[in-house]
Order: C-alpha cells, then sequence, then structure tokens
C-alpha cells in the first residue's frame, strides 16, 4: 500500500480491477479467436498468435475501461504511462532547471 500510495480500501478496487481485467481479456481473446474460425484443426501458431496479440494490446485498453467503471482510472493511466514510456512511447516531463532558461 505504502509503495503506491493508496488506501486499503483503494487497493481491494485495484486487485478487482486487475481480476476483472485479466478474466475480461482471457474471454475476448477467447470470443475473437472463435469469431475468426479458429478451431481444434487450426495450427497452432496462428492461434497463440492472434490471443498473445489480443492479450497483450487488448488487455492495455481493457484496463482502462474497467478502471474507468471501478473509479480508478487516474491510477492505472499513471500505470499505463509508465509503461509506455518505458518501451519509448511516451514522452518524459522535461527537468526543469532554475540557473539555465529553457528555450522553445
Amino acid at each position: 500500500m505504502s509503495k503506491w500510495n493508496v488506501s486499503s480500501s483503494q487497493l481491494v478496487l485495484i486487485l478487482c480491477v486487475f481480476a476483472v481485467t485479466g478474466t475480461l481479456t482471457a474471454w475476448i481473446s477467447r470470443s475473437i479467436t472463435a469469431w475468426v474460425g479458429f478451431d481444434d484443426e487450426t495450427f497452432w501458431l496462428w492461434k497463440l498468435l492472434l490471443r498473445l496479440f489480443i492479450l497483450i494490446f487488448g488487455y492495455q485498453i481493457i484496463i482502462l475501461i474497467v478502471a474507468f467503471f471501478f473509479g480508478q482510472f487516474r491510477f492505472f493511466w499513471n500505470y499505463e504511462k509508465k509503461i509506455l514510456r518505458y518501451f519509448g512511447i511516451g514522452k518524459d516531463k522535461p527537468e526543469v532547471n532554475p540557473q539555465k532558461p529553457t528555450t522553445l
């Protein structure tokens, strides 16, 4: 709790968001593979690649949607921004140096 700076009730909601998101993402990936027409006869690698794509990228979107309904959007948006910055997608905040004026 102290690492994330949240209350115990907020921690329960955050854990619920993770649980619901994981379950929902697995259900959606299974539904999409069935909708595409993959069955037991489909080469296992194609199913794996599609499900991994959905699980990795879909999860990031679904977690924000679920977090919104649990009232935890701000926490998870900050969490997602950290992930995006880690992959070099998000912008880091520029460092402010009081000794040197910033120019545009």
